[in-house]
């Protein structure tokens, strides 16, 4: 088969995008008037905000919305009639969901961690993946202070037995936060947010993180994490899940916090090992956990869940929901679409998690401009320049990217031949993507 199909993404009055795609992979062709065209095909899921439709419609895209999270036997199928797909935390895209469909352009992560994505597979396959990795900071903080207080006040279980008809007025087991010990494990966006946010409230904050990173107001660092663990009266998880955070707090960490300690996870499921924390729980060493995120949550409204934890003491349960606020999401929706979108339309890669960052400013309108992902391997560069120089093109801008697998190339050129250009450049043994913007 050699069907082909345009879309077109207008950019104003004189710029418009055209992406040619064929079964064999992606190429570009100049524009024309007859040339059927239809809009970028956009696949949400997970219940992402409605304000990210609007902005991707806005621009000519269609659209279509899931509220649930896909598996990866339904993504198999989906995929592949989509150009764009985004999603939130519970869709995993799979080595074999990307391989599924090659055309696939790029991917939004409606959220803050990607490790639901295989991003590396993604970098391969020439698709980069967008995150938002602020528009849920202040949320996640906020539910965490909140979540630091009801703990230390018992709140749960005080809410429960008055909706049961008791009436359990004492002030036994319940403090104020006030001079209590913050342990802040991962200092990034959230974690630093909830380390200001802690000391509003007047509390000594500690903070372990691998990295290096300046504390904000009088948090201090700690050497090793059961330093921190050893010295923090509430501890809060702000970690991605990866192979060196895989159950970080387990019987042997758990074993050496201070007894009472409270425990707070609202970054991902698998960094708690649940059944160890639940056995602290019932022998009175840990004094309470808030936990937001589990190693197997339902994927939709409707299913069950259930959990080791249910109905221990001093316990608060909540279903994922550290980033959703309205306010949030919404946020998260403009931003991940508008990052979509400047890829789309420019090439633009600022912000991708796994892709060469590269962000020229618009083409001039008498140019059009390539993006070639390819083999981070030596002589690309030359080969392409050779191809320009043979069809006698101007090349009016040009940067080039690299990371340890790939390179991403943004040329402008004059028009005239630079179908030309793309096609021969598509066909080097090297490319991995080749797009052509009008």
């Amino acid at each position: 088969m050699n069907e082909r199909r345009f879309y077109p993404i207008q950019l104003g009055p004189h710029v418009t995008i055209i992406k040619r795609l064929s079964l064999t992979g992606v190429c570009m062709t100049q524009a024309s008037s007859v040339f059927k065209r239809d809009p970028f095909r956009v696949l949400l899921v997970e219940n992402i905000h409605p304000r990210a439709k609007e902005v991707l419609e806005r621009e000519g895209c269609v659209v279509q919305m899931e509220s649930h999270a896909p598996s990866e036997v339904e993504l198999l199928e989906m995929v592949r009639r989509f150009d764009v797909i985004g999603l939130r935390s519970k869709t995993r895209l799979t080595k074999p969901v990307l391989d599924a469909n090659p055309d696939l352009i790029s991917i939004g992560a409606f959220c803050i961690g990607t490790d639901q994505i295989d991003t590396e597979r993604a970098g391969q396959c020439g698709i980069p993946v967008f995150n938002a990795p602020y528009s849920n900071t202040r949320s996640v903080a906020e539910l965490v202070m909140a979540e630091i207080v009801a703990l230390s006040r018992q709140l749960g279980d005080r809410n429960n037995e008055a909706h049961r008809g008791g009436w359990l007025k004492s002030a036994v087991g319940s403090h104020e936060v006030r001079g209590k010990t913050l342990g802040i494990v991962g200092y990034g966006h959230i974690g630093s947010q909830v380390s200001v946010l802690a000391e509003a409230f007047g509390m000594r904050v500690l903070f372990f993180d691998i990295v290096k990173k300046l504390p904000l107001g009088n948090s201090q660092r700690t050497e090793s994490l059961t330093d921190l663990l050893k010295a923090s009266d509430f501890v809060t998880l702000h970690v991605p899940d990866t192979p060196q955070t895989r159950h970080m707090i387990a019987a042997p960490q758990l074993q050496v916090t201070r007894r009472g300690v409270h425990l707070i996870n609202a970054s991902r499921g698998g960094v708690v090992d649940i059944d160890a924390l639940a056995a602290a729980i019932k022998s009175g060493h840990v004094g309470g956990a808030a936990v937001d995120v589990f190693p197997q949550e339902p994927s939709s409204n409707q299913e069950k869940f259930s959990s080791p934890l249910q109905g221990l003491r001093n316990v608060i349960l909540t279903p994922h929901i550290g980033g959703s606020t309205e306010e949030a999401q919404e946020a998260i929706g403009v931003e991940v679409a508008e990052s979509l979108l400047r890829f789309l339309k420019t090439g633009s890669t600022r912000g991708a998690v796994n892709f060469p960052n590269v962000d020229l400013p618009i083409m001039h309108t008498s140019a059009h401009r390539m993006l070639n992902v390819h083999q981070n391997v030596p002589g690309v560069l030359g080969e392409i320049n050779s191809i320009v120089s043979d069809l006698g093109v101007n090349i009016q801008a040009q940067s080039l990217s690299t990371n340890a697998a790939i390179g991403y190339l943004v040329m402008d050129m004059e028009k005239g031949e630079a179908d030309q250009v793309g096609e021969r450049v598509k066909s080097l043994p090297t490319s991995i993507k080749t797009r052509v913007l009008y």
